[in-house]
């Protein structure tokens, strides 16, 4: 019992959490993840075995990709809390998709695993449907506190705050929903059919609030699942392949609600706009330029927006993008093609071996293992357009989903008996996940360091002593740096702050300081050159530092200001790599 209560509040409390501290809106949730993560691992049943190999293609995966963000570390110089926070997270999913390949050895409990999954899945979809539906419908009761606001007029975010991200989870809870529809129940209470098909209307409803274009696609998908799999209940198939046309009639009426009433439909607006890829196929255009200037070695995990930024494109889109939203280039770009294609390839490799063995499992506990290869298809095909797997809360039930659907059938004779009396797999895996928890109530305590920064209390003290407390932050020191970067005058006395900050994401207001530190430090030619990639993002913020360009007086000066004049030729993104003091 203590195993499902944590596996439950894993699932559905980062979800539902809406409070948030700045200067990252998820964090909280994240860190929630991990730990109820690691609660879970720990309250496991005990005398597991293990089914299969463990170093399989996912778990070399993870293992070959946290290692990588080591190793840019210390060739390519990425922060140590960036690289730090990269490394945790892809060791929490490790960690995750083992446990799930673990086959307790009393039956009831392994048929019991995946039906209790799914069932809170579904909770946390539905809690979330009723969120979207005050974030829609009532918009002045969503406070901030228990239910977010959503900052996009008639659009559903959830309490995670971004549409695409409550799309799939509203996926993820439609999928759930399946071989719960089928087996008639939902844990201990029986389902009526009508009722079923009221909750999976719901879901859909709730998914055409989010106004999400990701959401269209996983609709398709599922679909297309019920015209594949024969093994599910007529009236189960039925439900799924007319989910388009479902979704298609509810969009309708949404908009015939917004056009009776004066509100707004986020998805009528959606249709309305001019660029239907939302800057995708520019910063996709982007990417592939990038890919074919280092096809080999790749900008370095986790540098693709200090690459992007610093590389000229004058039709650049003028977002600022930290990911490609698009995993296969993000993958090739920023480990080069080689090795990005070898990590493609171990990821294919283990999607086919879930899907090949979830296949194979007979009966009601098989309707289960498909929909926990559903699971990890859906999140991959969203990742085809955004980057939810850079988030805990998408990525560590993913692991278990997928490490989930990777089991073995139950084999006759156990390859491996790994007794819970000696120190094996179960005692190294209950640490792990003690280990979990500790790391994430550390990182807790650690984030509040910059919290205080940007969010001080009455007694936090001067900015300048927050500031320095926050750059002693492990996992987040980055933030502090910013804070240095971005209030210091003159500039150039945070030299060193730049060298870390513009390696986490580079924006106007940082862009602006670090141009001007360069220039005081006597480097004008990197200052003109990043002057000239800031040009090209159009930002209004930054016309007020580009206006003396139109001043006569200004460029009769000698020499003329740096961001007036073009930069020398030669310099690309990498010469910002090395440390300017």
């Amino acid at each position: 019992m203590p195993f499902y209560v944590a596996l439950a509040f894993a699932l559905i409390a980062p979800t539902l959490l809406a409070y948030n501290a700045s200067p990252s809106a998820t964090l909280m949730n994240q860190l929630l993840a991990v730990g109820l993560w690691g609660a879970a691992i720990v309250a496991a049943p005990r005398s597991p075995r293990l089914d299969g190999p463990l170093a399989g293609p996912l778990q070399g995966t993870l293992l070959l990709m946290g290692l990588t963000a080591c190793v840019v570390h210390w060739l390519d110089g990425l922060p140590s809390s960036l690289a730090l926070s990269m490394a945790a997270l892809i060791g929490a999913a490790l960690l995750v998709t083992t446990f799930a390949v673990l086959r307790p050895v009393a039956a009831p409990a392994e048929h019991s695993a995946m039906p209790a999954f799914q069932a809170v899945l579904l909770a946390a979809g539905l809690a979330s449907t009723g969120i979207a539906v005050i974030q829609v419908f009532a918009p002045a009761l969503a406070d901030g506190t228990f239910i977010a606001a959503s900052g996009l007029p008639g659009r559903a975010v959830g309490n995670l705050r971004q549409p695409n991200h409550l799309s799939s989870l509203l996926l993820w809870a439609l999928i759930a929903w399946v071989p719960l529809a089928q087996a008639g129940r939902v844990a201990a209470w029986q389902v009526d059919r009508r009722v079923a098909l009221l909750l999976g209307a719901l879901l859909l409803w709730a998914v055409v609030l989010t106004a999400s274009r990701t959401g269209i696609v996983g609709v398709i998908l599922l679909a297309l699942w019920g015209l594949v799999d024969r093994r599910l209940a007529r009236w189960v198939r039925a439900a799924l392949v007319s989910a388009p046309v479902a979704y298609l009639l509810i969009a309708l009426a949404m908009a015939g609600w917004a056009h009776a009433t004066g509100h707004t439909f986020g998805g009528e607006e959606r249709l309305a706009e001019g660029d239907v890829s939302s800057s995708r196929f520019g910063i996709w255009a982007n990417t592939l330029t990038l890919i074919r200037q280092q096809p080999w070695t790749g900008v370095g995990f986790g540098e693709f927006n200090f690459a992007w930024t610093l590389t000229p494109f004058p039709d650049r889109p003028v977002a600022f993008f930290d990911h490609t939203h698009n995993l296969p280039l993000q993958l090739w770009v920023e480990l080069g093609i080689p090795l990005g294609s070898l990590v493609l390839g171990l990821l294919l490799w283990a999607l086919v071996q879930a899907g090949v063995r979830s296949w194979r499992v007979p009966g009601e506990e098989g309707a289960g293992s498909r929909a926990a290869f559903m699971m990890v298809l859906m999140i991959g095909v969203h990742s085809l357009f955004e980057y939810p797997l850079w988030y805990a809360y998408f990525l560590l039930p993913t692991a278990w989903a997928w490490g989930y659907a990777l089991r073995t059938p139950e084999p006759a004779k156990p390859k491996h008996e790994l007794p819970a009396t000696r120190f094996g797999a179960p005692v190294v895996m209950r640490l792990a996940g003690v280990l979990m928890v500790a790391g994430s109530l550390f990182a807790l305590y650690d984030y509040w360091k910059v919290v205080a920064i940007y969010a001080p209390t009455d007694d936090a003290g001067p900015l300048s002593e927050r500031i320095e407390r926050g750059q002693g932050s492990v996992f987040f020191s980055h933030h502090a740096d910013y804070a240095a970067a971005t209030t210091t005058n003159p500039p150039s006395a945070a030299m060193a702050a730049f060298n870390t900050t513009t390696h986490s994401l580079l924006d106007t207001r940082l862009m602006l300081a670090w141009a001007q530190a360069l220039a005081e430090s006597g480097h004008r030619d990197k200052a003109s050159y990043l002057a000239a990639r800031l040009r090209e993002f159009r930002n209004p913020a930054s016309a007020d530092f580009f206006a003396v360009c139109n001043d006569p007086a200004k460029m009769a000066t000698s020499p003329p200001p740096f961001q007036c004049v073009p930069p020398p030729a030669g310099l690309t993104w990498r010469d910002f790599q090395t440390r300017t003091e």
